[in-house]
C-alpha cells in the first residue's frame, strides 16, 4: 500500500496528542497507515539502491532503513514524544565510515523531500571535498558534470560567511563554501506522494544522483586512508 492521507493524518494526530497512552491505543493504525507503506516502499527501491551500491542497507525495519518515531528527548528542549516527519534512509553500515552520506525520503503533513547527501557533514569531510575538488578528482568532475546538466534537484547546505576558496570558479564556489552538502528535491505534491507509482520516481531520481554518492564515497575512503 502506498503512503496515504491516513498515514499523514496519524503522524499529525499523534504529533497533537502527544500521549503514550494515546500512540498504544492507535498502534495498529501506526503499523498499518506508516510502518507497512514505509517498509513496501524501501522493498520496491532496494534494488536500485544495492545497484549504485551493493553495501547500503535496504532492510525495511525500524532503526535501518526506516526512522523511529520516537525522539530522543535527552538532549533537547523540544520535549515532544514523537516526530512528524519520518524518512526512509539508505546508506552503509556506521562501521564503514565515520560521517556517511546517503539517499533519503523525507516526508510530513507539511510535504516531501527526497535526495542524497549527509545529514551533518564534520567540517574535515567538507575539508576533503575541496581538497579533491580543487585536484581536479574524477570522481568531482564526473560528480559535477552530472549535476550541472540536470534541474530535478536543488544543492543545499548553509553557506559560510566567507569564502573558502574566492578564486575558484563561481559555480564551484557553490559546492566549496558549504558547510553541508546535499541535492535536494522539495515538493508539496500530494498525488506524487500518494502515488503507488512514487518509488518509479525516487529510483529514477537517486539513480541521478549516483554520480554524487559515488564521489562522496570517494570523500570518505580518502578520510579513511589518511586516518
Amino acid at each position: 500500500m502506498p503512503i496515504s492521507k491516513q498515514t499523514l493524518n496519524f503522524l499529525a494526530q499523534n504529533k497533537f496528542n502527544h500521549s503514550r497512552e494515546w500512540f498504544r491505543a492507535h498502534k495498529p493504525e501506526y503499523q498499518e497507515y506508516v510502518l507497512a507503506p514505509m517498509a513496501e516502499l524501501v522493498n520496491l527501491l532496494a534494488p536500485t539502491i544495492q545497484k549504485i551500491d551493493p553495501l547500503i542497507i535496504t532492510e525495511p525495519k525500524v532503526g535501518k532503513a526506516i526512522s523511529r518515531i520516537y525522539r530522543d528527548t535527552r538532549f533537547s528542549r523540544d520535549k515532544s514524544l514523537y516526530r512528524e516527519v519520518m524518512w526512509i534512509v539508505f546508506a552503509r553500515s556506521k562501521s564503514e565510515f565515520g560521517c556517511l552520506p546517503g539517499f533519503v525520503l523525507e516526508f510530513s503533513p507539511q510535504g516531501f523531500r527526497y535526495g542524497c547527501g549527509y545529514y551533518g557533514a564534520p567540517p574535515r569531510t567538507m575539508e576533503m571535498i575541496r581538497r579533491m575538488a580543487l585536484e581536479d578528482d574524477k570522481a568531482f568532475q564526473k560528480a559535477f558534470r552530472a549535476m550541472k546538466k540536470q534541474d530535478i534537484f536543488t544543492l543545499e547546505g548553509e553557506f559560510y560567511k566567507r569564502s573558502k576558496c574566492p578564486d575558484a570558479p563561481k559555480d564551484m564556489r557553490s559546492w566549496l563554501d558549504r558547510k553541508n552538502l546535499d541535492w535536494m528535491r522539495n515538493s508539496t505534491d500530494a498525488s506524487l506522494l500518494f502515488s503507488p507509482d512514487l518509488y518509479k520516481t525516487l529510483s529514477d531520481g537517486f539513480t541521478l544522483l549516483a554520480p554524487f554518492y559515488d564521489f562522496l564515497c570517494k570523500v570518505e575512503e580518502r578520510l579513511l586512508a589518511e586516518a
